[in-house]
């Protein structure tokens, strides 16, 4: 993403998996973890979402984290449909967690967590979102664009009357998205009587609003939905 992004490799599941590490200039605020749309249709860390996603999380004075999914770059494993995608990406948040709650001098659960995810990420990001609440861990915000409701099971994540997955829960997505169409994000996020914000004349991919998009992503979070 920029000349201070490294490249490492962190211990998964069934292998190594290869991430993407930017960190703020000052002490932390926290850790984000982004993830990449789909790798079958060339979806990888350096998606251009994904790194706009990375960039407003950074922003916000984040550690940013972005993984390969299995079989991408020098991730080990092969594509899962999302169900080993999301035990990834909670040993990537389990590994990067405890580093940044000793670089902060406080215990695991005062790191406030991020997870944010485009398409297929998405996906992946809300069954993480969803993991984590199982096992008890407090997730402060999560971010979700473009979501690929049409093609994977993205669980709810704000339903009535439960918790929601995180304290802050933003959607985004294009109104002229022609992979994942606006109306069926609209039909998963109604039940759940869950605000989408709709970015009029984008398509799936942003093309020519990613800054807007980051820009939005930052302005959401640091002042919450009200």
């Amino acid at each position: 993403m920029n000349a201070q992004t490294r490249k490492l490799l962190v211990d998964g599941p069934v292998g190594p998996v290869e991430v993407a590490v930017d960190r703020p200039a000052g002490p932390p605020r926290g850790l984000a973890l982004v993830a990449h749309p789909h790798p079958l249709f060339g979806g990888t860390l350096d998606n251009k979402v994904a790194q706009t996603l990375a960039r407003a999380w950074l922003q916000l004075g984040f550690v940013s984290v972005r993984p390969n999914f299995r079989g991408v770059g020098q991730t080990a494993g092969t594509h899962d449909h999302g169900i080993g995608e999301t035990d990834d990406l909670l040993a990537v948040l389990a590994h990067f967690r405890a580093d940044i709650a000793a670089q902060m001098g406080v215990d695991l659960p005062a790191v406030p967590l991020a997870l944010a995810g485009f398409s297929f990420g998405a996906a992946v990001a809300a069954r993480c979102a969803q993991a984590l609440q199982q096992q008890g861990v407090a997730l402060q915000h999560l971010t979700l664009v473009g979501t690929a409701v049409t093609r994977f099971e993205v669980p709810p994540v704000s339903p009535p009357g439960t918790p929601s997955l995180a304290e802050t829960v933003l959607v985004l997505h294009g109104e002229q998205d022609d992979v994942v169409p606006l109306a069926a994000v609209l039909d998963w996020a109604r039940p759940q009587q869950l605000p989408v914000v709709v970015f009029p004349g984008a398509g799936h991919f942003f093309h020519g609003l990613l800054l807007p998009l980051r820009d939005w992503v930052c302005r959401w979070h640091r002042a919450g939905p009200g």
